[in-house]
């Protein structure tokens, strides 16, 4: 089990901004701060972490929703906050029942939020 991952950001403010936004649908809270990194709870650990990092490499972060409706609510603020789309909620054939929305970030990371219907799965 992973304890804690770190996004390098390009821009701190304008990430921490919108990783604030885009997180909320999916309870993230942004509860820690030290310098340019910030810290992000979803209610158990502050499990993701933003840090100002140079040079950036972009790269794939899934979040784990509870619920389709989750997916949806994260790709709308997502987009909200400034993000570009890479593919709007839907099932995936990845596995039955994956249900997920993707968007890049400010600095092109591809962020994910995924919902696992067990109800698809045979």
């Amino acid at each position: 089990m992973i304890a804690h991952t770190t996004l390098a950001v390009g821009d701190y403010h304008r990430s921490k901004s919108f990783y604030i936004k885009a997180l909320e649908p999916l309870g993230y809270r942004n509860n820690m701060e030290y310098g340019e990194a910030a810290g992000f709870n979803d209610g158990k650990n502050t499990d993701f972490w933003i840090s100002k990092v140079s040079p950036i490499v972009p790269t794939h972060l899934a979040f784990e929703a509870k619920s389709r409706a989750q997916v949806e609510a994260f790709h709308e603020a997502a987009l909200a906050a400034g993000a570009k789309d890479n593919g709007g909620p839907g099932y995936r054939s990845y596995w039955p029942g994956y249900y997920a929305a993707f968007v890049h970030d400010p600095d092109g990371h591809n962020i994910e939020a995924v919902w696992y219907d067990y109800s698809k799965v045979k």
